[in-house]
């Protein structure tokens, strides 16, 4: 029951905040080139004159490389690689969450009427909960948690005054006792009014 009640909180808040999608492409299904580089090389080729010879030189980016990690057993370390699966799994959730929220935002900016607005809204509520609940439905229960915590991070909001900033203050107060529901539930703080850190 309380895994329901995340994903209900999960698709309720990526339908207050979407937008239309055109060709969506789900970054799930994206096939991954281990040969290219994730990101933008910057390369600077130059030349220095010293006395009379010019010498060639190449600047690149900084590359930080970091010792690997130590953990204490084999149980640490099982649980550090689910978590950086799931964020890799939920992280472009809440990507696309962020940019539909700035999309949205900016496009009911330009609708000059309250009526026009809502049933602009309402369209956005119907294609979101078609594609995106496929989607959540699929995420487990600690990828919903974190998926909270992400949205969170990316959009430096809290799901709460999100639903309040697209739907009003009267459908983000019908949330109040799922919210409620929720505290218990996550038992990490996890809550949609209250902001989460990773």
């Amino acid at each position: 029951m309380k895994c329901y009640r995340i994903i209900f909180t999960l698709w309720f808040l990526l339908i207050a905040v979407g937008s239309f999608a055109q060709e969506h492409i789900n970054p799930e299904d994206r096939v991954v080139d281990l040969n290219s580089p994730t990101f933008v090389p910057m390369v600077h080729i130059g030349k220095a004159k010293v006395g009379n010879d010019s010498i060639q030189y190449v600047r690149t980016n900084k590359i930080y490389i970091f010792p690997p990690m130590e953990f204490k057993n084999e149980k640490q370390r099982q649980a550090y690689n689910r978590l950086v699966a799931n964020i890799k799994k939920v992280l472009p959730l809440a990507k696309e969450c962020n940019q539909i929220i700035l999309e949205t935002g900016a496009y009911l900016q330009t609708i000059p009427t309250k009526k026009e607005r809502d049933a602009h809204m309402k369209a956005v509520e119907k294609d979101l909960k078609e594609e995106y609940t496929p989607r959540i439905k699929k995420l487990t229960y600690s990828q919903g948690k974190l998926l909270i915590k992400l949205i969170d991070r990316e959009t430096h909001s809290t799901g709460y005054e999100l639903i309040q900033a697209f739907l009003g203050p009267v459908r983000a107060g019908s949330i109040k006792p799922l919210r409620g529901c929720l505290v218990p539930a996550l038992k990490s703080g996890t809550t949609l009014k209250v902001p989460t850190v990773l």
